[in-house]
């Protein structure tokens, strides 16, 4: 009997092809998470500072499985690692919620100062300088101790060990120098330069000169003076001039140094500060060549004292599990670093009133998000942050709401407990969904149990990623690609 070719098969070949070329839908957002409940803690121990830069020490302890390994010996030598601390580490005698509240005061100023910064620039407006007459445009919260993180290095020839405030929102490296005019109170002693070999004044008519907004000279021997003003009318004033850093056994000679010789403010005890900025005279600009403009940094929580922080200078700075995001250029101002978010989801849903429209960065210069390790938490757009806050509190809603807490609106009494289930949070930006953990966005701000959604909103059209959000993943800056990277588990 004769039987006809089934037709089966080639149905089956027929649709596996057809899956084959259909592109595969993204996998759905999970819409909670646990969060393990971990109260306020006690202030981290202070460090002392004679150890903290040991060349007998080891080096900071990274995630080097997933960061770039350098190809060559040549590569090797530019790299190098630095540990990283929280500022809180200079306190004592301060309760946890006393630091708590202090860091959120300083986060405030730091986030007012730095609006005032981006409306300046982008109205055209220089800004005031105090003694000379002049001042650079980099302002920063450090005024008000809101550089949130510091590390120990050596300045000169022989190096003299000080520690300086770590900041990506500033651009000038500077710090006190001896003869004073001005000092205010340090750990270390204020660095001498007529003891450094390698220290050396940069002429008027130089281009280092020149990189400054509004250089200063002086008339009697014809070197260059920089000043840069903050925010609170604290600044720092002096001899622009280069020296060699010692980063443990990395020396990088010729770096643009700011050495003042006025300087007023409450900088919490550093010698000075390192601008990590995107501008043509931070410490990666000056650098670029020998550690091909990347960096990274990963922020464990202020607390973890036990847990130093690490940035990676150099090729082995990429992390190989980041997700990057392309940097944005804003044409009124280069120090920040810009990126375009799209979007946010909360429980796995997008939430409806948060669109791109929201952080466009205009022509002039106005709105955009940055990435910032100085400002501790993520300020949105007021319309961005209700949306976010509302979606969050209807997924939170059987969790039992306290009072606000200072600039928090969204609070919690989970007293007693040890952990609770909260709806997800995932930053969508240009080519990186970041999947937020938990102790990234509610966390402690007492000892009694009251814990608070860690976002704000602000009138200003800035938004910015503050260092809350950033702990725990390492923050790949790549310059010479123009992205900025996250990686999850970045600093184990």
């Amino acid at each position: 009997m004769d039987r006809k070719p089934s037709v089966v098969p080639f149905l089956l070949i027929a649709f596996t092809f057809f899956l084959s070329l259909t592109p595969s839908l993204p996998a759905p957002l999970p819409k909670s998470q646990t969060l393990i409940l971990n109260r306020l803690p006690s202030p981290p121990q202070s460090l002392s500072w004679t150890d903290a830069n040991d060349e007998s020490q080891p080096l900071a302890s990274i995630a080097t499985g997933d960061l770039q390994s350098p190809d060559s010996a040549a590569a090797a030598a530019s790299i190098f690692t630095v540990q990283l601390h929280h500022i809180d580490a200079l306190s004592s005698n301060r309760t946890p919620q006393e630091l708590f509240h202090s860091r959120l005061l300083r986060d405030a100023s730091r986030v007012d100062t730095i609006q005032s910064a981006v409306t300046a620039a982008a109205g055209g407006r220089g800004g005031a300088g105090a003694g000379a007459g002049f001042s650079s445009s980099v302002i920063s919260g450090l005024a008000q101790g809101s550089g949130e993180y510091f590390t120990r290095l050596g300045v000169g020839t022989p190096p003299r060990n000080v520690y300086m405030v770590l900041d990506t929102g500033s651009d000038v490296v500077w710090l006190q120098c001896a003869p004073c005019k001005k000092c205010y109170s340090q750990a270390d002693p204020v660095f001498d330069p007529r003891r450094s070999s390698s220290y050396s004044r940069i002429p008027c008519d130089a281009p280092l000169c020149r990189r400054l907004d509004s250089p200063g000279c002086n008339s009697r021997n014809q070197t260059c003076l920089y000043q840069v003003s903050y925010g609170d009318g604290s600044f720092t004033y002096g001899d622009f001039s280069t020296e060699t850093l010692t980063f443990r056994r990395t020396r990088v000679p010729r770096v643009a140094v700011g050495c003042g010789h006025d300087n007023e403010g409450l900088f919490v005890g550093a010698a000075g500060l390192m601008g990590l900025g995107r501008g043509k005279l931070s410490f990666p600009s000056q650098t670029g060549r020998r550690f091909n403009r990347k960096f990274s940094y990963c922020l464990v929580d202020r607390s973890a004292s036990s847990k130093p922080s690490s940035m990676v200078f150099g090729d082995r700075a990429v992390s190989r599990t980041a997700r990057f995001t392309p940097l944005v250029s804003n044409p009124s101002l280069d120090t920040f670093y810009y990126v375009e978010l799209l979007g946010i989801s909360v429980g796995g849903t997008r939430v409806p009133g948060i669109r791109a429209e929201l952080f466009k960065l205009d022509p002039a210069g106005n709105g955009g998000v940055i990435v910032d390790s100085g400002t501790s938490v993520t300020r949105l757009t007021r319309p961005a942050y209700v949306s976010l806050r509302d979606a969050f509190r209807v997924g939170a809603a059987t969790l039992k709401r306290a009072p606000d807490f200072s600039l928090f609106d969204t609070c919690f009494d989970l007293s007693g407990k040890t952990e609770v289930k909260v709806p997800t949070v995932v930053l969508h930006f240009r080519g990186a969904d970041v999947s937020l953990p938990a102790a990234n966005y509610l966390v402690p701000v007492d000892t009694a149990g009251t814990f608070c959604f860690a976002f704000a909103g602000t009138m200003g059209g800035l938004s910015i990623i503050g260092n809350i959000q950033q702990q725990g993943f390492r923050v790949v800056f790549d310059l010479a690609g123009s992205r900025i990277g996250f990686a999850p588990r970045g600093c184990v």
